[in-house]
């Protein structure tokens, strides 16, 4: 049943431009006017869960709460199976105070050596936070493999070193376009948009 959204406007709850730009992307064919946190003065919270889903309903009620619109917030990262799970919620912290992806893949890449077990998940969870309080959260996966060297300029994060299954091309490679269709991130927005959009 859909639930709605109750407003045309939307806050992003992230202070990441590649995020805000995939998910504006992901938005713009509903008619919602997108804002980043960056563009509401909305601070990043402190990420104190334990899981995907924890820290997106947290960075979700803040932004909802900070801003006064619904707020939709996305906690994201690589699940690496040889590294039981890891980086997984961690994988923004894996980038260092800078940022920088780069020195994230460098260590995935260290921490799994000689490792036969290349296989990895991208992991998403996507929260919709309401200034009243209310919240759905909305969970997609995306299974792959790991490659190095990375290969591509596209896309952000991890992107450069993950190969979706039963494709041979890294997310960084790919068509912003193609990656929406079959990403994480998308398939957790499907359900949103069932739920809340459509209807």
């Amino acid at each position: 049943m859909s639930v709605g959204l109750d407003s045309d406007r939307l806050v992003i709850a992230s202070h990441n431009p590649g995020k805000v730009h995939e998910i504006a992307d992901l938005m713009r064919p509903y008619g919602v006017m997108v804002f980043s946190a960056d563009d509401c003065d909305v601070p990043e919270p402190e990420e104190t869960g334990s899981t995907f889903a924890e820290n997106a309903e947290l960075k979700a009620r803040h932004a909802a709460e900070a801003s006064g619109l619904p707020a939709l917030a996305d906690d994201s990262g690589l699940d690496v199976r040889a590294l039981n799970g890891q980086p997984g919620i961690y994988s923004a912290r894996w980038a260092g105070s800078d940022k920088d992806f780069n020195v994230a893949m460098e260590r995935v890449q260290q921490e799994l050596g000689d490792a036969e077990d290349r296989h990895a998940a991208f992991v998403c969870a996507l929260c919709l936070a309401w200034p009243d309080g209310a919240v759905r959260t909305y969970e997609g996966r995306v299974e792959g493999t790991l490659v190095w060297p990375p290969r591509g300029d596209r896309g952000f994060g991890y992107d450069p070193i993950f190969v979706p299954e039963g494709l041979d091309t890294t997310f960084g490679e790919m068509e912003p376009e193609d990656k929406h269709r079959i990403s994480h991130r998308a398939r957790a927005f499907e359900k949103l948009v069932e739920d809340i959009l459509e209807g």
